[in-house]
């Protein structure tokens, strides 16, 4: 009876050991073709400098749906097509302007308009400026608040090595600012760029005007880091100088755009459905390199080094190209409703949209089960350092996705630098490194081969 045990044991290890070499071989596959044969680069070449900006709705974000689609239709697909979606079209319109006019010295300020925002009067506002560091302060001085303009400068807090952190601390001030200050009379909001830098890039973004009257509706400007920094110290000096603001946005009707998916089928589980994604649309100001540029050609990347290794993956495999994660989520939450209307099975969804810089790790959204079996992989990954296995926010568009049992995933990488372009004219082509990209696109093949292979543990909880 021992001996038996003994040698059952003994197969078991000898399997372990057998796969786990197996599985160190093939993800040096997979870096090597990222490294050497990619295409990840030359795609973002051509979707920053010869598309641009692609914010939903806009010319620019239908021609991104094209060529994504006509470059995946490259990679081998069993099928690759257009999932339809109503998006939001909001225009910037002309250049924004806007000045400290202080003691008549005026003094000119780098501002943008937030997304959906309302415009100004046609000839702008000038107003006195009341200057908070949160939404929480607005209530406390109330009528004082009436025909002015409301200043939210709470910067990020630099303490923080995880700079999402910092970026979550502050960004309620720019995505419900303007409505919390409309309920007390003020006649606009301007609020400090989320960038932990100081600079005269102003920061885009959405905001929410929430469910308060149109009629109530006021003009929301981002305002860069100097920017911040000047008209603050200048209000301590002269607390009634006066701003000025202008600008021309506009929000119009909603219009037909795409989730671009490229999908092949499984070669035993063809039922179970894993997908790795990011965003096609940006913002308007610059080309969206970093968000999501990156994100969309290194999840393109994966189904590329897939085809140049031999690989073919057990489940069914979407490469998913959201639309509209800037400005409203409508391609995530689209994708989710028709995956429960056609009884879809998804065990497994990974997203990039945290830039292009060299990755780190990743955050998981699982049960116990599951990540405990994830932990046991990452000395698989530790000869290209990434070390970095935690549970946490996972993605935007893929956060409205269920299934029985499925574990969600997101990109992690070094985050240092990733708010100095966020949103901001600033994040282009020439912000990307080259192998930094590539070795993303890698350690996102490297986590989807794993998970195909393994499965997911049945534990029947989202």
């Amino acid at each position: 009876m021992k001996k038996t045990v003994f040698l059952t044991a003994l197969f078991f290890a000898g399997f372990t050991l057998f796969a786990q070499t197996n599985d160190e071989q093939t993800i040096k596959e997979i870096y090597k073709s990222a490294l050497t044969n990619s295409k990840c680069y030359s795609w973002l070449d051509y979707l920053s400098n010869s598309i641009g900006g692609r914010l939903s709705g806009s010319a620019n974000a239908e021609k991104a749906v094209q060529y994504t689609k006509s470059q995946l239709e490259t990679l081998g697909f069993d099928r690759v097509y257009l999932q339809e979606v109503m998006v939001p079209k909001w225009v910037r319109g002309a250049k924004e302007t806007a000045y400290i006019l202080d003691n008549k010295t005026k003094t000119n300020i780098p501002v943008c308009a937030l997304g959906s925002s309302v415009a100004t009067p046609k000839n702008g506002i000038t107003a006195e400026v009341i200057e908070v560091t949160g939404i929480k302060e607005l209530e406390a001085l109330g009528e004082k608040l009436k025909s002015k303009i409301v200043f939210f400068n709470r910067p990020m807090e630099p303490e923080n090595i995880e700079t999402f952190k910092s970026y979550g601390g502050c960004v309620d001030q720019r995505s419900v600012g303007a409505k919390e200050a409309s309920k007390y009379g003020a006649v606009a909001t301007i609020v400090r760029s989320m960038n932990l830098r100081l600079d005269d890039f102003p920061h885009a973004g959405n905001q929410n005007y929430g469910d308060i009257p149109k009629s109530q509706y006021i003009p929301a400007a981002a305002i860069s880091t100097n920017g911040a920094e000047l008209l603050s110290k200048s209000l301590k000096k002269n607390a009634h100088l006066k701003f000025f603001l202008k600008q021309s946005c506009q929000q119009m009707d909603d219009v037909l755009s795409y989730n671009v998916i490229g999908e092949i089928k499984g070669s035993e589980h063809p039922e179970n459905i894993m997908v790795v994604g990011g965003h096609l649309d940006s913002w308007d100001l610059a080309d969206g390199s970093h968000d999501d540029g990156a994100g969309i050609v290194e999840s393109m990347e994966v189904m590329n080094i897939f085809k140049n290794i031999g690989y073919k993956t057990k489940n069914t495999l979407r490469v998913v190209l959201f639309m509209n994660e800037e400005n409203g989520g409508k391609g995530g939450k689209k994708y989710e409703e028709l995956a429960q209307a056609n009884k879809e099975n998804h065990i497994f969804a990974l997203e990039s949209d945290s830039g292009g810089f060299s990755p780190r790790g990743f955050s998981f959204e699982s049960d116990d089960a599951n990540f405990n079996k994830i932990l046991g992989w990452k000395n698989l990954f530790e000869p290209y350092l990434i070390h970095s296995f935690t549970m946490g926010h996972s993605g935007s568009d893929i956060e409205p996705l269920t299934s029985k049992t499925l574990v969600k995933a997101g990109l992690k990488p070094d985050s240092q630098r990733y708010f100095d372009y966020h949103h901001a004219a600033n994040d282009k082509f020439d912000a990307i490194n080259k192998r930094e990209l590539e070795l993303g696109a890698a350690t996102m093949a490297a986590l989807m081969y794993l998970m195909d292979q393994n499965g997911v543990e049945e534990t029947g909880k989202n």
